[in-house]
């Protein structure tokens, strides 16, 4: 991260235990190690899934990790897409720049977006849209009409930014399994959608606010964001997948200090909590059958040896919820160079845990029932 970046990309928000750690987005190679297999299971969150994309850019930098199966959910999704569309066709080399060349469209599209800053919060260097016209206006719109009043077409602009950066063929042919979250709108359950099934359609779904859009239908089923069954479904990567670790990126925070009070913050709470819920039910199963599965064969064996990571940071914590909508290039760069920095801190603690123990205090999830 440059020195400008952090003055005129991020304002003044804090970095990261930057009092604990010096640590820039500079790579530092791993000593050479024997391949390792490893899932990743990632979270939704708008904009915010810059973040994932830097953590997925450094942790391709590394020789020795091998990526089995990857599970997403509404930016997650989109992010395994296109590492894994681009991983078919050139490798980890071809991950990062499909990566790169996603959230480079994402930004040029919103270009000429009113969706933006104004003047007063470019000055002050804050990213924000609490005090854009347009957002309040849509936020305001939103909650009287529906996506079928207001845009009765259903269009979607990442239909085409899918379509035009993600080589849906080759992902059948893909070495990393995919399993992509949505919502099924009739049935309330979840399905999880695997690599020759997936479909912008299938992305969309993962991603399909409803308070935004119009359900996504396919196979005739409507389906909405898969945030309110899985963000992300970690089931899939145990049973489906040889590796035993896996690595969570995590953009929705568990916990948030204070109390809410104004109605936008209430409501973004209320999503937080209810896109956490699944997440943490399965965490707190796992940390359950850890203790009571037989290891030795079976059902039991694949989940009482599951290893679980956490790659996080306060500092996406510290930003405020309109900021999930912002798709300006320094910003969604800011936040891929914290990504790529926060990856940088876990592998400097922890890579040497990995295909050994879990990092995630499972035991603790236990404690909260």
């Amino acid at each position: 991260m440059t020195d400008q970046l952090l003055t005129t990309g991020w304002g003044k928000l804090p970095l990261y235990n930057v009092a604990m750690h010096k640590t820039t987005a500079t790579s530092k190679p791993s000593p050479r190690r024997a391949p390792l297999l490893v899932d990743l299971a990632l979270q939704g969150g708008g904009a915010h899934g810059a973040f994932t994309w830097g953590v997925l850019d450094r942790l391709l930098e590394e020789p020795w990790l091998t990526f089995d199966g990857i599970s997403g959910t509404s930016a997650g999704a989109m992010n395994a897409a296109v590492m894994a569309s681009g991983y078919a066709q050139g490798g980890a080399e071809g991950a990062r720049a499909a990566l790169e060349t996603f959230w480079k469209v994402v930004s040029d599209a919103a270009r000429y977006s009113p969706m933006r800053r104004g003047p007063l919060e470019i000055l002050t260097g804050r990213w924000t849209l609490e005090n854009s016209p347009f957002y309040m206006a849509g936020e305001l719109m939103s909650r009287i009409f529906s996506p079928y009043d207001l845009n009765p077409f259903g269009g979607n602009p990442l239909s085409e930014i899918l379509a035009e950066t993600v080589d849906f063929a080759s992902l059948v042919r893909s070495p990393i399994k995919l399993f992509i979250t949505a919502t099924n709108v009739r049935t309330g359950a979840g399905r999880v959608f695997r690599n020759a099934e997936i479909t912008p359609d299938v992305l969309l779904a993962s991603g399909c606010l409803p308070t935004l859009f119009q359900a996504v239908e396919i196979d005739g089923e409507s389906y909405w964001d898969g945030g309110y069954v899985g963000n992300p479904t970690i089931t899939p990567l145990v049973r489906e997948c040889q590796s035993q670790d896996t690595i969570l990126v995590q953009i929705n925070p568990i916990e948030r200090p204070g109390i809410p009070r104004s109605a936008r913050d209430i409501h973004n709470r209320l999503n937080e909590v209810a896109f956490n819920a699944p997440l943490l039910k399965e965490l707190r199963m796992i940390a359950l059958l850890h203790m009571v599965a037989d290891a030795g064969r079976g059902e039991g064996a694949l989940w009482s040896n599951m290893r679980i990571h956490r790659i996080a940071t306060d500092r996406v914590t510290e930003l405020d919820s309109t900021s999930k909508m912002i798709t300006e290039w320094p910003f969604l760069c800011g936040l891929r160079d914290e990504g790529r920095r926060t990856a940088q801190l876990f592998l400097d603690a922890h890579g040497a845990d990995l295909g050994k123990r879990s990092t995630l205090d499972l035991d603790a999830m236990l404690e909260t029932l």
